[in-house]
C-alpha cells in the first residue's frame, strides 16, 4: 500500500464514495442462478475509468477489515487505483444484486443500510490531498446514503481546486426535493455537473412542458436551467444520442454518440463517463476532448459483466473514437 505522505502530491483526480460488494447474473435471479461476483459503486467504478484515462487516481473510501475487504483492495489495486487513502474498519459490507436483460438493462436489489461504505465522513479525508489533486469527483449516491457522506462531499467540493459532481439521482435512496437541494448547493461549487438527461434532469428541476420556458427545445430550456445554478460547465449526457455540452464561453454544442460494439450490462457506463472526464480534464483536456473520450470510454464500458467487467484502455477509447469519428482526433 503506498505512502500517502509519499505519492500525495502526484495524484490527478480523487474519488470518494461507498464501495459495494456486486452480485450479478446475466439471467433473472433465482434459486440456482449463476453468478458472478465482483466490486463496484459508482465510486469505484468512475475511480478505475479516470485510472484507466490515465490519470493517477486515488480513491476515498471506507471498507471493512475482513478477508472480503481484502479482496476488495486488491481489485480496486488491480484496476490502477491508489488504495492508500481507502480507510479499513470494523464494520459490514455493502451489497447489491443485479440482473441484466439482453439489452443491457439492469434491475437491482441492494442490501447496504448501515454499511461502513455508508459511514465515510469529513474525518475520512485528507484536506491536503483533496487540495493538491487536479479533480475531485463525487456524486449524488455519495450525498444521499447518509448525512456524514454528504458532509464529506460538501468538505471536498469547498477544498478542491476543480470539482466534478454527477447528480446520478436515485430514488430508492432519496428523494427528488433532497437530491435537488444538493445539486443547487453544489453547482456553485462545480467546474463540471454532469446530470442525464431526459429523466434525471427533468426530476431535478421539475422541467414540464412549461418548464422549458420559451427555449426552442426542452433540452434546451433544461440546459438554460442547469446553468443558472451556477457551475462553470455542463456536460448532459443523453445515451444514445451523445451529450451536450455548456459553458458560458462557447455555448452549447453537441458531442456525437460513439456507438457500442455489443451490449451486456449498462452497470457502471455512466460512471464510466464521469471518471474518464474528470481524469481527461485532470490531464489538461479540454472539455470538448475530454468529453468525446468519456463517450466513447461508456460506450465501450458496456461489453463487460458488472460495473468494471471492461474498462476499456485510454487506447482501445482513442481507437473507438477514431474509428467513428476520426475528425474529432488530433
Amino acid at each position: 500500500m503506498p505512502d500517502p505522505d509519499r505519492d500525495r502530491l502526484s495524484i490527478d483526480v480523487v474519488v470518494l464514495g461507498e464501495v459495494l460488494v456486486e452480485v450479478s447474473s446475466t439471467g433473472p435471479l433465482v434459486d440456482g442462478a449463476a453468478t458472478r461476483l465482483g466490486f463496484s459503486g459508482d465510486a469505484l467504478n468512475a475511480a478505475a475509468a479516470a485510472a484507466a484515462a490515465g490519470a493517477r487516481t486515488a480513491l476515498i473510501a471506507k471498507v471493512p477489515s475482513d478477508e472480503l475487504g481484502d479482496a476488495l483492495v486488491a481489485r480496486a489495486g488491480a484496476l490502477g487505483i491508489d488504495t492508500g487513502w481507502i480507510v479499513r474498519s470494523e464494520g459490514q459490507h455493502g451489497l447489491y444484486l443485479s440482473h441484466a436483460d439482453p439489452e443491457g438493462r439492469r434491475e437491482f436489489t441492494y442490501v447496504r443500510t448501515g454499511s461502513l461504505g455508508s459511514q465515510l465522513s469529513v474525518a475520512d479525508l485528507d484536506d491536503a490531498l483533496l487540495q493538491q489533486a487536479g479533480v475531485v469527483l463525487a456524486s449524488g449516491i455519495t450525498c444521499a446514503v447518509s448525512t456524514s457522506a454528504a458532509d464529506a462531499v460538501r468538505h471536498a467540493a469547498r477544498l478542491a481546486r476543480r470539482f466534478v459532481y454527477d447528480p446520478n439521482f436515485r430514488p430508492r435512496l432519496t428523494d427528488r426535493t433532497a437530491a435537488a437541494a444538493m445539486l443547487r448547493e453544489l453547482a456553485p461549487l462545480a467546474e463540471v455537473i454532469v446530470p442525464s438527461w431526459p429523466t434525471e434532469t427533468q426530476q431535478l428541476l421539475d422541467l414540464t412542458g412549461a418548464g422549458a420556458e420559451a427555449a426552442d427545445t426542452p433540452m434546451v430550456g433544461a440546459l438554460a436551467a442547469l446553468g443558472r445554478l451556477g457551475a462553470r460547465s455542463i456536460v448532459m449526457t443523453c445515451g444514445a444520442d451523445g451529450a451536450q455540452l455548456w459553458d458560458a464561453e462557447r455555448g452549447t454544442r453537441h458531442v456525437p454518440p460513439t456507438p457500442a460494439p455489443a451490449v451486456v450490462d449498462q452497470t457502471g457506463a455512466g460512471d464510466c463517463f464521469g471518471g474518464t472526464l474528470a481524469g481527461r480534464l485532470a490531464l489538461g483536456d479540454d472539455l470538448e476532448t475530454a468529453a468525446r473520450l468519456a463517450g466513447a470510454a461508456a460506450a465501450l464500458s458496456v461489453q463487460g459483466q458488472g460495473g468494471t467487467g471492461f474498462i476499456p484502455t485510454l487506447a482501445q477509447t482513442r481507437a473507438a473514437l477514431e474509428t467513428h469519428h476520426p475528425e474529432a482526433v488530433s
